[in-house]
């Protein structure tokens, strides 16, 4: 069964978080809430994990994973990122955003797209996953919580608790999500940037239209 940590959402207590940390570092699966919606979480490169998200999203191996970083330097280190794409990821982050970029070598292969190399990485804009990030001190393995045959991701922790208590180690109640939405996908390997999911975060403000 899993534990269930009620935290404040715009100061979240310290020794909640370190506890969150703990069941992370010892290869647990948790829930946490971003500025978009709920999703699944893990640490860097942690194969276990990976699995069991896989199994619980019934999502095959050519799923794509997030790394969530704590801000644009620490993104920087995962990925290759070139003066354009640093000046839009700068007016983007944090937000709802998730970005493709080019892997750097400090990217667990497996977590890279097998022909392009590439990874999606982000920011979030909400107190609860930035004090998250700076507990754990690296990014996190995400994916949204979208459950099979559902549309929308899931927003409710107490809903969340009841259905997949036997299935994760961890739900952090943050309070509501500011959406029902998952992030805007956009794709910066390629020029002119190309939006791959209208999501949450809008577009006008990045000079981005769907082409």
């Amino acid at each position: 069964m899993s534990q269930f940590f009620e935290v404040h959402p715009v100061n979240p207590q310290r020794r909640l978080l370190r506890q969150a940390v703990e069941i992370l570092r010892r290869d647990g699966l948790i829930v946490y809430p971003t500025d978009s919606c709920y999703a699944l979480g893990c640490a860097l490169g942690s194969k276990s994990c990976m699995e069991r998200i896989r199994r619980l999203r019934k999502v095959d191996e050519r799923h794509n994973f997030t790394l969530v970083c704590r801000d644009l330097s620490e993104l920087s280190t995962y990925a290759r990122v070139d003066n354009r794409a640093f000046r839009l990821l700068k007016h983007a982050t944090p937000g709802p955003y998730t970005f493709i970029l080019r892997a750097s070598h400090e990217v667990p292969r497996r977590l890279q797209t097998p022909k392009r190399k590439t990874i999606g990485l982000r920011v979030p804009d909400h107190p609860v996953a930035q004090a998250l990030l700076e507990a754990l001190g690296e990014p996190l393995m995400s994916s949204t919580l979208l459950l099979p045959g559902e549309e929308l991701p899931m927003t409710d922790a107490h809903e969340i608790r009841e259905r997949l208590e036997h299935q994760v180690d961890l739900v952090i109640d943050g309070g509501s999500c500011c959406g029902i939405e998952p992030t805007t996908v956009i794709d910066l390997t390629e020029e002119p940037p190309r939006v791959a999911r209208v999501g949450r975060g809008p577009l006008e403000p990045l000079g981005l239209e769907v082409s």
